[in-house]
C-alpha cells in the first residue's frame, strides 16, 4: 500500500520537471537573444565611434558622418547613453557621460527644431540623470528647458517649429499635432525635477490648444497654424505628424495623474477606434480619414503608425493592440522590412522606404509584458534575424531605401540605439532590467520614472 503514494509522488515530480524544461529552455534561449541585441548594439555604437565620434550621426555608406545643424549636439551619444546603461555597459556609458557634460553645450546662436530637440536630447538627459543621479545631467536639462520655453510665446499657445537656442527667437508656424503634443513628459518630467512648473504648464497648454480643436466627431488634422490656430490639412490618422499626439495623451495622464489629461486620450481613443480603425479582409488596421466626417480618405497604414498597439495595450485594451500587430507583422513580412507606407486593401508598398525604425518592437515588448505570449518573442527573433539580414553593415547599421530591392541609405539614426536595440533588447531580457510599471518612456524611448 506505500507503494501507490510513492508513485504518485514520482508521477507529480514528474509532471513538474517537465513544465519547468520549457521554461528554462525559454530563459535560456531569450537570455542568448538578448546577449546577441547586445553584441549588435555595440557594433552599431563602434562604427559611430569609429567614423562619427563626436558628430550627431554616422553615414555608414560613405564612412563619414553628419551633423543636423552648424554645430554637433551629439545626438547619438546622448541617445543612446541610457541603452548603454540598461545593457550593463557601465564603463562605457560612464565615459560617454563625462565626454557629453565636457563637450555638449547649447549656448548655440543657431535654429533647432523644437520637437526633435525636446525628444532626443532633453529626454536622454531627463532620462539619464534619474539612471545616474549625475545632477550635471540634470543642469544641462534646465538650461536647455529654458532655452527651448521661448517656443511658446505665440498668439495660440501653440508652438512654432524652430527655436534659436541662444536668442529666443522663433519661426515656422506650420506645425501639427505631433510636433505640438510629444513634449509633454519632457517638460513634465523637468517640471518635477526642477520644482519648476512652468514648463508642464506651457507643454500641456500647447497641447490641450490641440484638443481644444478637434472636430465636432474628436477627430485631429495633420497641419495647423500655430499663430492662427486654423487647421491647414483636414487629413486625420495616426502616422507622421499625428502620432506621438496621442501616444502623449495617455502617457502624460499616467505618469503625472493628470485626469484632465486622461480625459482627452479617451474621448480620442473613441474617436479614432469609431472613425480610422477600419476591418480590411487582411484584418485590424488604422487608416486615413476626413476630420470633419470621418470618411476614409486612404487605406494607407505604416512603419511609423505601428506605435499603436503599444498605446493601445498601455490603455488596456490588449485585444485591439494585440489584432493590430499581427496585421503590422504581415506587412513587416511582404519584403521582410516595414515599409514607411504601406496599402492594406492592395496589400503593398505606397512608400518603400525604412530607417531602423523601432515602433513595431516597441509594439511587441508592450504586448509580451502584458500578455506572456511567446508569440510576441517569435515576432522579436523575425526582426532581429532580418535587421541583421539586410541593413547590417561591418560599418554599422544602414536603412533602405527600398524594402523591396533592399536598396540602403547612407544614415544610421541616433534612434536606432535609443529605440530599436532597446526595446529589442528589453523584449528578450528579463522583466526585473527594468520595471515596467514604474516608467513612461518618451516617443525616443528614454525611460522616465516616477519618482515625484
Amino acid at each position: 500500500m506505500k507503494a501507490m503514494p510513492l508513485l504518485i509522488a514520482a508521477i507529480v515530480l514528474a509532471s513538474i520537471f517537465a513544465s519547468c524544461v520549457p521554461d528554462k529552455a525559454l530563459r535560456s534561449e531569450n537570455a542568448q537573444l538578448a546577449q546577441e541585441v547586445r553584441q549588435e548594439f555595440l557594433h552599431s555604437w563602434n562604427a559611430y565611434k569609429k567614423y562619427a565620434w563626436g558628430h550627431d550621426m554616422l553615414r555608414p555608406v560613405s564612412k563619414t558622418y553628419v551633423d543636423w545643424y552648424k554645430t554637433t549636439l551629439l545626438m547619438t551619444p546622448l541617445d543612446a547613453l541610457d541603452t548603454m546603461t540598461l545593457m550593463g555597459f557601465k564603463e562605457e556609458a560612464d565615459s560617454v557621460r563625462e565626454y557629453l557634460v565636457k563637450n555638449l553645450s547649447f549656448n548655440q546662436d543657431m535654429y533647432v527644431k523644437n520637437f526633435e530637440i525636446t525628444i532626443r536630447l532633453l529626454g536622454g538627459l531627463l532620462s539619464n540623470y534619474q539612471l545616474s543621479g549625475d545632477q550635471r545631467l540634470l543642469r544641462m536639462a534646465d538650461d536647455l528647458g529654458t532655452r527651448l520655453m521661448p517656443i511658446f510665446k505665440t498668439p495660440t499657445g501653440i508652438p512654432y517649429v524652430d527655436v534659436n537656442l541662444k536668442t529666443g527667437a522663433i519661426r515656422n508656424s506650420r506645425t501639427n499635432p505631433a510636433e505640438v503634443g510629444t513634449l509633454l513628459i519632457e517638460f513634465g518630467t523637468l517640471s518635477k525635477l526642477t520644482g519648476k512648473p512652468e514648463y508642464y504648464a506651457a507643454a500641456k497648454n500647447a497641447a490641450l490648444q490641440i484638443y481644444n480643436r478637434r472636430s465636432p466627431i474628436g477627430l485631429v488634422g495633420t497641419w495647423i497654424d500655430a499663430s492662427t490656430g486654423k487647421w491647414l490639412d483636414s487629413n486625420s490618422h495616426v502616422s507622421a505628424c499625428i502620432d506621438s499626439y496621442y501616444e502623449y495623451l495617455l502617457k502624460c495622464a499616467i505618469l503625472f495623474d493628470d485626469p484632465e489629461m486622461r480625459v482627452a486620450w479617451e474621448s480620442s481613443k473613441v474617436a479614432v477606434m469609431k472613425y480610422l480603425a477600419d476591418e480590411a479582409p487582411s484584418g485590424l488596421w488604422i487608416g486615413h480619414a476626413n476630420m470633419y466626417t470621418g470618411k476614409r480618405t486612404k487605406t494607407w497604414f505604416g512603419l511609423l503608425d505601428a506605435f499603436f498597439p503599444a498605446v493601445l495595450a498601455l490603455s488596456g485594451d490588449v485585444s485591439n493592440a494585440a489584432r493590430l500587430e499581427e496585421s503590422c507583422f504581415k506587412m513587416w513580412n511582404k519584403y521582410g522590412i516595414e515599409p514607411d507606407e504601406f496599402d492594406y486593401i492592395a496589400m503593398d508598398t505606397v512608400n518603400s522606404r525604412y530607417q531602423l525604425n523601432p515602433e513595431i518592437m516597441e509594439s511587441a515588448y508592450y504586448l509580451y509584458h502584458y500578455t506572456g505570449d511567446q508569440r510576441y518573442l517569435e515576432m522579436g527573433k523575425v526582426f532581429l534575424k532580418n535587421l541583421k539580414l539586410y541593413c547590417r553593415m561591418d560599418e554599422g547599421y544602414s536603412g533602405l531605401t527600398n524594402v523591396a530591392t533592399k536598396q540602403r541609405t547612407d544614415l544610421m539614426e541616433s534612434y536606432f540605439l535609443a529605440e530599436t536595440w532597446k526595446y529589442l533588447f528589453l523584449l528578450f531580457s528579463p522583466p526585473e532590467t527594468l520595471e515596467f510599471k514604474k516608467i513612461v518612456f518618451n516617443s525616443e524611448a528614454h525611460p522616465m520614472r516616477k519618482t515625484w
